[in-house]
């Protein structure tokens, strides 16, 4: 008499054997050669491709946020650069009297 574990061994094979031998064995094969050539059309990317990027952009992101906080504190220190610088007290009154002091206004006929 044929041990059980022998017998469902030998029935599994014979069901492996057909199932490898029957028309959806040949379908399956179909199926995926036919998606992996419509897959290779495509501009796909792997999984580790676009984890690869994902991580790069946020690297990038971090280094334009810093740039962008340091272009800020360069125009500010432009701007302050730039703008007018108080006169002292005694200037203003001497600035009146520049190249132009003594000579009449322009609308003016002599």
């Amino acid at each position: 008499m044929i041990n059980r574990t022998a017998w469902f061994e030998d029935l599994q094979k014979n069901i492996s054997d057909l199932i490898a031998r029957s028309p959806a064995a040949d379908i399956e094969r179909n199926v995926k050669g036919m998606m992996g050539q419509a897959f290779s059309k495509l501009d796909l990317v792997t999984r580790e491709e676009f984890d690869i990027q994902t991580e790069l952009l946020a690297r990038t992101r971090i280094k334009v946020d810093a740039l962008e906080l340091q272009v800020k504190a360069m125009e500010s220190r432009l701007a302050a650069l730039e703008s007018p610088v108080p006169a002292p007290a005694g200037a203003a009154a001497g600035s009146a009297a520049g190249p132009s002091a003594g000579l009449p206004p322009a609308s003016t006929p002599l």
